[in-house]
Formats: structure tokens, C-alpha cells, sequence
């Protein structure tokens, strides 16, 4: 499949402090073959000056093409991957969270794999390759692991990083699947659920990880690992 477009899905929550910086990156970024963004702005009800800081910049920056969707109660950021999954037009798309975690210099890696025609959908893993890695939360990671080898268990993949906020898919493949996790739980039902597409090729590849801690705004938690973990058991059992 040719690539002209790739779809970039940011879901925004109480950002409006930082979602100009990653704007700036997602503007930077020169996409291999030419391809072409397009930025899509999920607001998921955020309480802060957000928005706000959504409109200015896409006021004062017209050649970078964004659409800004808002919702009118918050509802999880599950819930603005839909939104920004539906309303994506290009041939790929792949997800960016509205921090500063991961790096969209690394957009070319992703698409690597694809656009040498072996990949449908690519994930970035945090925990292989020889990118930077910030040192932070010894029972956050193993709790990732463990979650991964969960998934892959269930999913017979052999994934190393199942929770990465890089996920690259195939635009038609992810906007036919029925997804229903509003909140943290979309990581493992988009991945069991891709996994059980007849023939699909999945990949993955290093990438760099800059962690924030909770006091610079980390928002996932323990019950969101068990909500993960239930995830993975019933959309594996049911479907």
C-alpha cells in the first residue's frame, strides 16, 4: 500500500501547559517518501486552558494541518483514541500522547517497516534497541512486563512492550474493529483484537522513552494495571 498521509492521534487531557511543545515536535518531523501529516486533537473534557491553547496554535500555525474535536463530558482517554481513530483519513495512523514521553523524530522509525512492506501495524517498544531511556518506576516497569507477558500469553505474540503509546496501524484495519475500552484498557483490547486479524503483520521497533513522574503529570495508576490485566483476560476469553 502506497503512503501518502499519516494520521497523528493526540488525546489531550489538563495539557494546555505542554501541547504546544509537542506540537512544535510533531511540526518539526520531515516524513520519509514525502508523506503528508495530518494532525487530529482529541479534547477529552479537559479542565485547564487547553483548548485555548489548542486554537492559538492552530492559529498561528496554518501550515501544519490540525482538526479539533472536543468532547462534552470526560470520558477517558480510550474514549479520544475512538474519536481520533474514526475521523482519521490517511492510509496509516499512529497514536501520540499530548506530553513530552515520546519522541516524534522516531515517526520514521515506525513507519520503516511499513513502507518496506512487511508491516501492517508497528509498535515502539521503550525496552529494546539502544535509544535513551529514562530511569523511573522499578514496580511501574515490572508491572508493564508482567502485563505484556499477560497479553502474549493470551494473544500468542511475543511483544516486549503491549503498553508503548506508539502504536502505528493500518488506518482501515483499526477503523473496522469494534473498540469499546473508554479508559487505560484500550492498550490491551486494541492489541488482543488486532492480533486475531486473519493474516495480519505486526512488528515492532526500539524506540527512546523520556517518563515523566507523577508530579510532572504521569496519570496511569494501579487500578488502571488491573483494569488492564482484566482487559486482556476477557477480550482474549470473549471476544
Amino acid at each position: 500500500m502506497q503512503v501518502k498521509k499519516l494520521s497523528i492521534v493526540i488525546p489531550a487531557y489538563n495539557e494546555g501547559r505542554t501541547i504546544h511543545l509537542i506540537l512544535d515536535k510533531v511540526k518539526a518531523v520531515t516524513l520519509m517518501n514525502g508523506i503528508q501529516k495530518e494532525v487530529i486533537i482529541v479534547n477529552d473534557f479537559s479542565k485547564d486552558n487547553t483548548e485555548e491553547a489548542i486554537l492559538s496554535y492552530q492559529k498561528a500555525n496554518p501550515d501544519l494541518p490540525i482538526s479539533y474535536y472536543k468532547h462534552e463530558y470526560n470520558q477517558g482517554k480510550g474514549a479520544a483514541l475512538h474519536t481520533g481513530i474514526k475521523k482519521a483519513t490517511g492510509e496509516y495512523l499512529i497514536i501520540q500522547d499530548a506530553d513530552l514521553e515520546y519522541d516524534p523524530q522516531e515517526y520514521n522509525l515506525m513507519l520503516q517497516p511499513v513502507l518496506d512492506g512487511f508491516a501492517d501495524v508497528v509498535y515502539g517498544s521503550r525496552f529494546t534497541g539502544g535509544k535513551p531511556h529514562r530511569i523511573l518506576f522499578f514496580w511501574h516497569t515490572i508491572g508493564n512486563k508482567m502485563l505484556t507477558f499477560a497479553n502474549n500469553m493470551f494473544s500468542n505474540l511475543n511483544l516486549t512492550d503491549m503498553e508503548t503509546c506508539y502504536k502505528l496501524f493500518r488506518t482501515d484495519m483499526i477503523q473496522k474493529i469494534e473498540l469499546k475500552e473508554k479508559r487505560f484498557g484500550f492498550e490491551p483490547e486494541v492489541t488482543q483484537k488486532i492480533s486475531r486479524i486473519k493474516g495480519i503483520r505486526i512488528y515492532e521497533v526500539g524506540i527512546s522513552y523520556y517518563g515523566r513522574t507523577y508530579e510532572e503529570g504521569k496519570k496511569i495508576g494501579m487500578k488502571d494495571a488491573f483494569r488492564a490485566l482484566y482487559c486482556i483476560i476477557k477480550y482474549s476469553l470473549f471476544g
